[in-house]
């Protein structure tokens, strides 16, 4: 039954890669993937739940009035429908509850012309300096916001800027680049680091000190490459407050932006403070946007045609990408409870033994699944080890090499592909890139800077370790 699944979910990621040729939309593909793979999981019930959690299923069942008389097949069903499930659904709503948000709040700013105050700023038209700046503020915002909602106000911007689509699918790509690096090296850049910081496998400082450097590098490397695809001047620029400046003045589209983007930047530290997760923190804001911009039409006495409130904002984001973030959640969940990843991963360690290969293997396969699940597996393998160990466990303690590296090349990995990371998901889904385009122009690009930076790092570890 597992070679099933793995059929089924290699099966679906070649139809998704094949999109184009199929003529069959990715989401589609991707829903019906995630369900298949939870119908055969379900009908499996009595296979997977003893040999993968037999424990917590023993725990289900004795606290579960009536459950104990009935069949082994029946009670691992339950345990599916009732635990597991719902547990999935849970992880999953919180990062689309997320993403709404963020596209809702990144919608707003922009349908308001916001993102004047940036590209008023941005007055080179030399294609190339272009590139250095774009990736240079990406890799910063997606170290204080995270990639995915970085990604999408760079690509928004970049929509202002650059007219021709082949031109722009280029930059795109730099983006996904630039945003899975700079969210590498911040302990609040990515949801891997966030789990590794939180849990207390690294320290914030260590995790800047010793990943910050490769993750430039993984930046530098494919940009100093793609500038060479660019050339000349472009257009002028679109001038982005022409469709408001009539109903909203420079001043409210100031005002806008800021509350935006200063939301999206108070997020991390709402999480920091409350504790609670970042989705709550990003529908806080975006209730006091709704409410700030409910009372801005109230006093202007305009035309219904005239207004942008946000019911008529969230119509224009692109559904069919969250609905694709969706099924590949749902297909991954599964993979992680029936044990595969987490097998993946042990194979990996009894038959390589080496924490640079192991780091550098699992970024490559992070390109193909979620890195959030394969960082789970890889800290549910190895216990962080105790101060003082010596050896190859040594390599697991607080600040270990293991999971500064593990930080570096599960962020950066995601690249190599474009369904590989959730900003090249939101990238895909956007700007409409072709998987096959990608891969032909930047996954041995990525590949480049990922090998590049990962070189750097450990010449650091055997530098000043």
């Amino acid at each position: 039954m597992i070679m099933l699944l793995v059929a089924i979910f290699v099966i679906g990621y070649i139809a998704i890669a094949l999109e184009h040729p199929l003529k069959v939309d990715k989401t589609a593909v991707a829903l019906v993937l995630g369900v298949a793979l939870w119908i055969v999981y379900a009908l499996c019930a009595d296979i997977f739940v003893p040999m993968v959690s037999g424990q917590e299923l023993a725990e289900y069942v004795a606290t579960t009035a009536g459950l104990e008389k009935e069949s082994l097949a029946h009670q691992a069903l339950q345990y599916v429908l009732n635990v597991e499930l719902v547990e999935s659904l849970g992880d999953i709503t919180q990062t689309l509850f997320f993403l709404i948000g963020a596209m809702t709040i990144v919608e707003l700013v922009d349908v308001h012309g916001g993102f004047s105050v940036i590209t008023d700023r941005i007055t080179t038209r030399n294609k190339t300096r272009l590139l250095w700046v774009i990736c240079g503020v990406t890799f910063i915002l997606s170290a204080i916001l995270d990639n995915l909602t970085t990604t999408i106000v760079m690509l928004m911007l970049l929509r202002k800027l650059v007219s021709d689509q082949h031109e722009r699918w280029l930059y795109a790509s730099m983006i996904v680049i630039a945003a899975n690096t700079g969210g590498a090296w911040s302990p609040i850049g990515d949801v891997t680091t966030i789990m590794l910081w939180v849990k207390g496998n690294v320290t914030a400082l260590a995790l800047i000190k010793f990943v910050l450097i490769p993750s430039i590098v993984a930046c530098v490397v494919p940009v100093l490459i793609a500038q060479h695809w660019l050339k000349g001047q472009l257009q002028p620029i679109q001038n982005i407050g022409s469709a408001v400046s009539t109903v909203v003045t420079t001043k409210e589209r100031k005002r806008i932006f800021y509350l935006g983007v200063g939301g999206l930047i108070f997020v991390p530290i709402f999480k920091s403070v409350t504790h609670l997760p970042p989705f709550i923190g990003i529908l806080l804001v975006l209730g006091l946007l709704w409410i700030y911009t409910e009372i801005l039409y109230n006093g202007k006495h305009l035309d219904r045609s005239q207004e942008n409130r946000l019911p008529r904002v969230i119509s224009r984001i692109d559904m069919p990408s969250i609905l694709f973030f969706l099924g590949i959640l749902l297909a991954v969940a599964v993979l992680e409870h029936t044990g595969i990843l987490a097998a993946t991963a042990q194979f990996l360690d009894d038959t390589v033994h080496n924490v640079y290969i192991i780091d550098l293997l699992l970024g490559i396969l992070s390109s193909i699944v979620d890195n959030v699940p394969l960082v789970a597996a890889a800290m549910g393998m190895y216990p962080v080890m105790p101060t003082g160990t010596e050896g190859f466990l040594a390599n697991f303690m607080v600040d270990g090499t293991f999971w500064e590296f593990l930080s570096y090349c599960a962020g950066v990995g995601g690249s190599m592909l474009i369904i590989g990371s959730a900003a090249g998901v939101i990238a895909m889904g956007l700007e409409k890139i072709q998987f096959g385009w990608y891969l032909k122009r930047f996954t041995l690009l990525a590949l480049l800077g990922y090998l590049c930076g990962a070189g750097v790092y450990v010449l650091e570890v055997m530098l000043l370790k």
